[in-house]
Formats: C-alpha cells, sequence, structure tokens
C-alpha cells in the first residue's frame, strides 16, 4: 500500500522540481518546450521527400516562430527551448510530435517516419535537462506520435491509430495512461492522409471543440456531447488545410490560431472564443502550425466532465 503522500504526483515538486503536469489542452498554459527552426532547415532539397509542401523561407520561418514564442511569454507560459539538434532532420521545428504531457511528465515518443526518429533523443534530452520526468519511452515495434491524443481531461483521453501510431504504440500509452488514472479511452483511426487529431479537432474551451465534419469520426461528436460539448465547424476545405483546427488554448476560451481562416475565426467568436491570430505562412509550408510547434509541459488541472 502506497503510503499517504508518495505517490508519484503527490511527490513530483519534491523529487523533480516543479509540477510537470498536462490534463487538457485548456488548462492555463504554464510551459512549453520549443525547438526554434535551426540549420536542419537550410539545405532542403527536395521539400516532398521530407514530407514538406514547399521551400521555405528560414529567416522567415524563425521570426513566426519568435512572434508565437512571446505570445506565449506575453501570457506568462515559459518557454524552454530544445538548443541542440542533428542537422538531418527537417521537421525538427514540430515539437509536439515528439513528447507528451502526461499528468505525470512526458511520455518521448517513436515517430512514424522515419526520417524524424533522431528528433525525440534531442527532445527528450532537453526536457530531462529542466527537471521534467520522462515516464515512458515507446519502444520495441511501438510507433507514437504525440499529436495522436488529445486531453480532455484526466480521467479521459482521445487517441487516434494510423500511420503515425501503430497498434503496439497504442497499447505501451494507453497502458502508461491507465497507470496514471486515465479511465476514459475515446479511440478512433485516423485517416491515411491525415497523419494527426490536430489537423481536424482541437478542443478550445470548456464546452468548445472545432471540427473539421467531413473527416472528424462520429465517436468524437458522441463522447464530446455527452461531456456538454458545442462544435464549432470548420466551414470549408481551404480553411482547413490553412490548420484552422491547429490552435493552442493560452487558457479556456482563449486561442492562439494561424491566419487564413477568417470564417472559422468568426464562428469560435460567435461562440465566445478569443482568437489571437498569428502569421506562420513559411511554417505552414513545413506541414503543421501552432499546435504542432508546442510540446505541452504544464497546464493548470481543469475539472473532471461528468457523463450522465
Amino acid at each position: 500500500m502506497t503510503r499517504k503522500g508518495y505517490t508519484f504526483t503527490e511527490n513530483m515538486e519534491k523529487v523533480w522540481g516543479d509540477r510537470w503536469r498536462v490534463t487538457s489542452e485548456i488548462g492555463t498554459l504554464r510551459a512549453v518546450l520549443m525547438r526554434r527552426p535551426g540549420k536542419e532547415l537550410e539545405n532542403i532539397k527536395d521539400p516532398a521527400a521530407v514530407f514538406m509542401r514547399d521551400f521555405i523561407d528560414v529567416e522567415k520561418a524563425r521570426w513566426e516562430h519568435d512572434t508565437l514564442a512571446q505570445i506565449y511569454r506575453d501570457h506568462g507560459v515559459e518557454v524552454y527551448y530544445v538548443e541542440e539538434m542533428s542537422e538531418d532532420t527537417p521537421n525538427a521545428m514540430f515539437c509536439h510530435d515528439l513528447i507528451l504531457g502526461t499528468p505525470e511528465g512526458v511520455i518521448a515518443a517513436r515517430p512514424g517516419i522515419e526520417i524524424r526518429a533522431k528528433e525525440v533523443k534531442y527532445a527528450a534530452q532537453a526536457a530531462a535537462r529542466i527537471g521534467v520526468p520522462i515516464v515512458k519511452t515507446i519502444h520495441g515495434e511501438g510507433v507514437f506520435d504525440g499529436a495522436c491524443v488529445t486531453w480532455v481531461d484526466e480521467e479521459t483521453v482521445i487517441i487516434g491509430t494510423g500511420t503515425r501510431c501503430n497498434r503496439a504504440g497504442y497499447e505501451q500509452a494507453v497502458s502508461t495512461f491507465r497507470d496514471m488514472g486515465v479511465k476514459n479511452f475515446i479511440s478512433l483511426s485516423i485517416a491515411r492522409n491525415q497523419n494527426h487529431l490536430d489537423g481536424f479537432l482541437s478542443i478550445v474551451d470548456r464546452d468548445v471543440a472545432v471540427t473539421y465534419p467531413y473527416i472528424t469520426p462520429d465517436i468524437i461528436y458522441e463522447e464530446l456531447e455527452k461531456r456538454g460539448f458545442r462544435f464549432v465547424e470548420i466551414p470549408a476545405f481551404e480553411e482547413k488545410i490553412n490548420f484552422a483546427a491547429n490552435s493552442v488554448a493560452l487558457e479556456p476560451g482563449k486561442i492562439v490560431m494561424p491566419t487564413g481562416a477568417p470564417r472559422t475565426v468568426e464562428l469560435l467568436e460567435k461562440a465566445g472564443v478569443q482568437v489571437i491570430e498569428i502569421e506562420l505562412d513559411e511554417i505552414k509550408k513545413g506541414g503543421g502550425a501552432v499546435h504542432c510547434l508546442t510540446a505541452f509541459l504544464k497546464r493548470d488541472d481543469i475539472p473532471v466532465y461528468q457523463v450522465e
């Protein structure tokens, strides 16, 4: 029997120096890990070969990244960086895929595309250097990207399998979540050309989720409706591919998202969500946006949703 005050969570600040805890997508954001675009972006010969849409103006991408980091700081978020990185890792700025924040630290991922494999080592080293517990490293035959998971609350996660999360990776992640007290698993299959949940789903307030209705599985609607959610549905494919679902909540009902989705912004504001838009035109060419760039290390808790 575990003695009182000696669970991992209760003991975290004493042992690890801080409360490295993520249990939702919307609790007030306190700390993140990012990778400022580095030399790894400077010598790309064929964007498609490294899973990018086009060539990137690296200096402009750095300016865009710095602007996002400053927005975080302006809202009281501690921004940590992955300083060291191999130069043959052109996708390394997309840190959300590399480590996943959990109630007890982070899970080190194992990317679904081989060119990204090295990135995890450097992200995990950076997390460990600042004192974040690494509670699991996906191993064996497991494949798992952090963006294949969306936290609903500390007892509920959405987790999708597909090209970036295989069954072995799924089972390792679910086992780890269960050990941390997660009771509800909303499982789904991510379409082959979607890769991650944040391409079509984001939770932006205590009762508001953004979806792209043409590919969002019914189970998302069913399970979130049970928890009292309303939905802002992205109204056009052009806005979907402009990363309208790829936002980060600074706190419940206040998000940062990329420009290029004006109709979605209008719907969000009608739903009571405050939107900060940021230009990420160069970074988007890499195939990601705000959520992809940001690994969450610490968020405030929100209440567990009650399901009738």
